[in-house]
């Protein structure tokens, strides 16, 4: 080999390995993801999510990297799966609701945090303000108590003659104080009683939807929580069981419940990766302002009223945004 073809080669060879250094050195986004409930249940939001994340640019197994840690509906596993996702030094970790955003803020106060959607922030403590969260959260947020309140005017305009309301809750979730406090102000201006009944896992929703029955329960009111939100169907098919009007979430009508009401819940989703996407590039969390949603959905489930044997008001008719037949 002549010595000019040799020192070539020699000089290509070099090239070859820096050349793969620097692609090895390319930067990946690594985010820690705290889920309250099962992946399957929250499949349709989280594929949003992930498709607000390429539609800026980032590709899963390319740049970008996100670890799962999945409580299955346990919330007692939050705490702990949040301080794994710090140990793995992340540089974001996104929660959904209130019980996940609280634990992962919990163990950490400089790790930047983006709740994908929380309930009611500002009641919870988790931010300072809206405009000003101030220290590692930011994200999108809604007024949780004022919709939980409305859905019992709706309820009211539905069925006049209503006067007790059973609620769903998991006093787990720590969000439930102002909820409770919103529609117990809504119910008595309205003459209802209000008799919360508690489900801490799937498994007691049965044996509680039917002490409401017993308990002459008329109507029942879902609350805020990853346990319920995950399992519209299984809440929709145990409630026309006993033969209870159901009202809740918009998706919650679109699985069996009456009335429907509250935010689009995918679009927020959605909507968390514009906040992800200014963190990774150096925005600081206490710099950007919480969102909360300006569009709420009102969606009547004409077919299971039917089923029940009620009539659904036609001025409700008119002002729904989607009726199912």
């Amino acid at each position: 080999m002549k010595r000019r073809e040799f020192i070539t080669l020699l000089a290509g060879a070099a090239a070859w390995p820096f050349a793969a250094r620097a692609q090895r050195t390319t930067k990946v986004a690594r985010i820690g993801f705290l889920g309250a409930t099962t992946p399957s249940s929250l499949e349709g939001r989280l594929n949003r999510f992930r498709a607000g994340l390429r539609d800026l640019g980032y590709v899963e197994g390319q740049n970008l990297l996100i670890d799962f840690r999945w409580a299955e509906g346990n919330y007692a596993r939050l705490g702990e799966f949040a301080v794994e996702l710090v140990r793995l030094n992340v540089d974001v970790i996104v929660t959904s609701g209130t019980p996940g955003t609280l634990a992962a803020k919990q163990a950490t106060a400089t790790l930047p945090i983006v709740m994908l959607v929380t309930g009611d922030a500002v009641a919870t403590g988790i931010v300072a303000s809206l405009s000003h969260p101030g220290g590692n959260v930011t994200g999108t947020t809604f007024f949780d108590p004022e919709l939980h309140a409305k859905r019992l005017e709706f309820c009211k305009q539905t069925f006049p003659a209503v006067k007790r309301i059973g609620i769903l809750l998991n006093p787990n979730n720590p969000v439930n104080a102002p909820l409770i406090q919103a529609m117990q102000r809504t119910a008595e201006s309205l003459t209802l009683e209000l008799l919360p009944f508690e489900v801490q896992k799937l498994d007691d929703l049965q044996s509680a939807v039917a002490s409401m029955k017993k308990a002459g329960v008329e109507v029942i009111a879902v609350t805020s929580d990853a346990v319920f939100n995950a399992n519209p169907g299984k809440l929709g098919e145990v409630a026309a069981s006993q033969r209870i009007p159901l009202i809740g979430p918009p998706e919650f009508a679109e699985a069996g419940a009456v009335i429907g009401y509250g935010v689009n819940f995918p679009d927020l989703w959605y909507r968390g990766a514009f906040f992800v996407d200014k963190i990774l590039k150096g925005a600081k969390p206490a710099d950007l302002p919480v969102e909360r949603p300006t569009k709420f959905y009102l969606v009547v489930n004409r077919k299971t009223a039917k089923a029940l044997g009620l009539t659904i008001p036609q001025d409700l008719i008119v002002a729904a945004d989607e009726v199912i037949e």
